[in-house]
């Protein structure tokens, strides 16, 4: 499975990003083999709008099944949703990409089936 993790940097001991949309990084796992890569969410980290759904757009293009987060907004959930990708929050219980991807595979991190927050220009 690959996971998409919210990141403020490139690789598994980066901080985690609690944005989606604008996240500056999204670090991709892949968890049957391990392979790990970065990538940019430089053009959606100041876009006046659409951030959510163009992350969201890109982290389907890159094949994640699922991505780990610290909040989705209303764009981007149902961005996600429409392309079968699985949203788990790691809230305030992660401070790497390593941790979230820990609580992750200890089942620790609740899947949600709603946004988490509301839209940016609300």
């Amino acid at each position: 499975m690959k996971l998409a993790v919210t990141s403020t940097g490139k690789d598994l001991s980066s901080k985690v990003d609690k944005s989606f949309g604008r996240a500056k990084w999204f670090v991709v796992i892949d968890t049957s083999t391990g392979a790990v890569e970065a990538h940019s969410n430089a053009q959606n980290v100041d876009a006046s709008h659409g951030a959510g759904i163009q992350a969201a757009q890109n982290i389907a293009r890159i094949g994640a099944e699922a991505v780990l987060t610290g909040n989705v907004g209303p764009n981007a959930f149902r961005t996600l949703e429409a392309a079968s990708i699985k949203i788990y929050l790691f809230g305030n219980n992660a401070e790497t990409v390593e941790d979230a991807l820990s609580l992750w595979k200890e089942g620790s991190l609740k899947e949600v089936n709603a946004p988490t927050r509301e839209g940016h220009w609300v």
